[in-house]
């Protein structure tokens, strides 16, 4: 194993976290620095879940890596940045490879998988780990960005969203997210973390993001009808199946035994709004 790499598997000490999401992790990391040396942060910024994840902590894993563009470019191609990404690896004797993936029903989605076998880091698992990363092509305005350090496999800065504009993206998610009969219990986990953070949400982005992502929905016109719209959102929830989708992800599932309607309704009033 490269000796940076082990450094960086070395971060991880909780033995009850899994080496398949310590690598993917370690791949995530890399990922970013291939797109800062390839010039991508200056078009773009990070955010969703991974972001919350790699810089402010969030006490569960996340599979995919998720970039708005800073300003409208529908001629953006993530194809342009393959090759910064390739090399970083590559410096690290690590092969990988990135496939773009066809555009279906989101057109403003720009979306790669990369891929690596993981044999070569001496670890024993029994699948090829595989990253989703996306890009928003068509970004809702009205966003901040700031600049966040990554030490690891070098210092370099990253793009991304400010934690407003973060919360406002995860609740239109948790709002308005269809998986059919699956209940995406991370989006709970999030939530739940920004309100134990005394985050604030920007209700401004928020109405941003239903208005061009989900136009066939009303937009809330006030705070106390955003409450009510959630309120109606907690009690359909089934919270059995919330708790197996995020369960994987996280080290304690203890913490999920408090998870009810009645909980999050609490947490409801706990919003902070900006």
């Amino acid at each position: 194993m490269n000796s940076v790499v082990e450094q960086m598997m070395g971060f991880y000490t909780d033995e009850h976290i899994d080496d398949s999401q310590k690598l993917r992790e370690v791949m995530q990391k890399i990922a970013l620095a291939g797109l800062y040396r390839g010039g991508f942060f200056s078009k773009a910024a990070f955010c969703g879940g991974t972001c919350l994840r790699l810089f402010h902590g969030l006490p569960r894993f996340s599979e995919n890596m998720d970039f708005s563009l800073l300003e409208v470019n529908e001629n953006f191609q993530i194809e342009d940045y393959f090759p910064s990404i390739i090399r970083e690896f590559q410096a690290l004797d690590i092969e990988v490879s990135l496939k773009r993936k066809e555009k279906s029903k989101e057109p403003a989605i720009e979306s790669a998988f990369l891929k690596n076998d993981t044999s070569q880091f001496d670890i024993d698992i029994s699948r090829v780990l595989k990253i989703k990363l996306e890009v928003d092509t068509q970004p809702p305005p009205g966003f901040l960005t700031e600049s966040k350090v990554s030490l690891l496999p070098f210092s370099f800065m990253v793009r991304c969203y400010e934690i407003p504009y973060l919360y406002a993206e995860k609740m239109h998610a948790l709002m308005y997210r269809s998986w059919r009969n699956r209940v995406k219990g991370r989006d709970w986990f999030d939530f739940e973390w920004y309100v134990r953070n005394n985050a604030s949400l920007d209700f401004n982005h928020y109405k941003e993001r239903v208005s061009q992502l989900s136009p066939q929905s009303e937009i809330p016109e006030s705070i106390d009808e955003f409450k009510a719209g959630l309120r109606n959102r907690i009690d359909s929830i089934d919270y059995s199946l919330a708790k197996r989708d995020v369960a994987p992800f996280i080290a304690d599932q203890s913490v999920l035994d408090i998870w009810s309607a009645e909980y999050f309704r609490e947490l409801v009033e706990l919003i902070r709004f900006q």
